[in-house]
């Protein structure tokens, strides 16, 4: 690649940044995005994010650098206030987005820190004010629920009038619609909640960015009766459910185990005139396989590819393969995995071992030496242990094979 004249895409190094990370080799990982200029890699931005956040997870935060930030950011600002462009600078400088205050909002109420909290929410207000309210409703919300939550239903509430009035400006009408005077006794917690929740929707100007953030929250909160209540005020608002909220609904139903529920949603969704995506297919299919639900998970993949016209993915074959080798269904993941190279998507590392093993383990040892040619073949090695499971099992008996299975594993 060094030697070659074409454009090298950041997503190679984003993968094999990956690659490295999951092989335990983060120092290489490091040394690989370091070496990036020497390739014709134009824009890095995306390896830059993926390594930090890998090293940021594996609490190395002295190597992901995070104190040299600022400097980037005070040379990107310098340079633009040298183009005459320091209205932008100020925007750098100034002004963090939706995720960076749903974060910081997160963190502080995780650790009670309600005071530094409630400034955070203050500081919010210009952004109302330049932007409307939007998603920033959903932070609101992280709040007010937390103080709830730590019996301070009072300051609450007092805080949901300043949000309606300097916040969201919401008209008077608003308030003559909502009776606050319950939530001030904090009997009823969850209660109080769903006003919190009402005001916030009512006094905000209805746009499909609000109800969307509100929906998914609550959603991967695993709060469905909620969500679904914000789901059915926005379609009578006029506003359409969105790919993304139907994909956090998916989620939901299947964290909770009612996969049959989240196929259900997949259906209404196509009623709705709006057509899902992979990443929906992807997570109903995944619940599939985690209630061991094999047969309906292969027939389900069928009906994707051929009724609803949603091609499978990467992860799609990934995922029904690894429930397949769960289940010991060598070989019908032998068989994805064939369709899978076909359409021209290659497995990982991973998969090829879980396979060759489990192969070996049912006396498919042809099957395994297969696998393991086009595994060499993409440049990939297999784990010491494969290799000494295969050779055990072309050499001995299966009982042989058994006893060297348990000693690797």
């Amino acid at each position: 690649m060094k030697e070659d004249s074409c454009e090298c895409k950041d997503s190679v190094f984003v993968n094999a940044i990956k690659t490295f990370a999951r092989a335990g080799l983060l120092d290489e990982a490091v040394s690989l995005f370091k070496s990036i200029p020497q390739f014709n890699c134009v824009n890095r931005t995306e390896s830059f994010n993926t390594l930090l956040q890998i090293l940021v997870n594996e609490s190395k935060l002295i190597a992901a650098h995070l104190k040299s930030r600022v400097r980037s950011l005070n040379l990107l600002m310098d340079a633009l206030c040298q183009r005459g462009c320091s209205v932008l600078a100020l925007q750098v400088f100034l002004e963090m987005n939706y995720e960076s205050y749903r974060i910081l909002m997160k963190g502080l109420c995780e650790e009670r820190r309600l005071n530094e909290a409630t400034h955070l929410l203050y500081s919010m207000f210009w952004r109302i004010s330049q932007k409307g309210s939007g998603e920033d409703i959903v932070v609101y919300r992280t709040l007010l629920y937390t103080l709830c939550d730590n019996w301070q239903v009072e300051k609450a509430v007092e805080i949901l009038g300043k949000i309606l009035r300097k916040g969201l400006k919401a008209p008077k009408r608003c308030f003559h619609h909502l009776d606050l005077s319950q939530c001030s006794t904090g009997e009823d917690i969850e209660g109080t909640k769903r006003l919190i929740n009402e005001a916030l929707i009512r006094g905000g100007i209805p746009s499909l960015v609000s109800y969307s953030a509100m929906a998914v929250d609550l959603y991967n909160e695993g709060k469905i009766s909620e969500a679904n209540k914000i789901l059915i005020q926005m379609q009578e608002t006029g506003f359409r459910p969105t790919n993304l909220i139907y994909e956090s609904k998916v989620a939901a139903l299947c964290r909770g185990g009612n996969v049959d529920a989240a196929v259900k949603v997949i259906e209404e969704e196509m009623e709705g005139n709006c057509v899902p995506n992979v990443r929906a297919y992807n997570i109903v299919l995944k619940g599939l396989c985690n209630e061991r639900k094999l047969v309906l998970a292969v027939e389900y993949l069928k009906k994707t590819a051929k009724k609803l016209g949603c091609n499978a993915d990467k992860e799609t074959y990934s995922i029904l393969i690894d429930g397949l080798c769960c289940e010991s269904r060598y070989l019908e993941a032998s068989q994805v995995l064939q369709e899978m190279l076909i359409k021209s998507y290659w497995p990982c590392v991973d998969t090829y071992n879980i396979l060759i093993r489990g192969l070996c383990s049912v006396g498919r040892q042809y099957e395994a030496i297969l696998w393991l040619e086009e595994m060499i073949s993409q440049g990939m090695k297999p784990e010491l242990s494969v290799w000494n499971l295969l050779v055990a099992s072309v050499c001995s008996n299966m009982t042989d094979i058994e006893v060297c299975s348990q000693t690797f594993n």
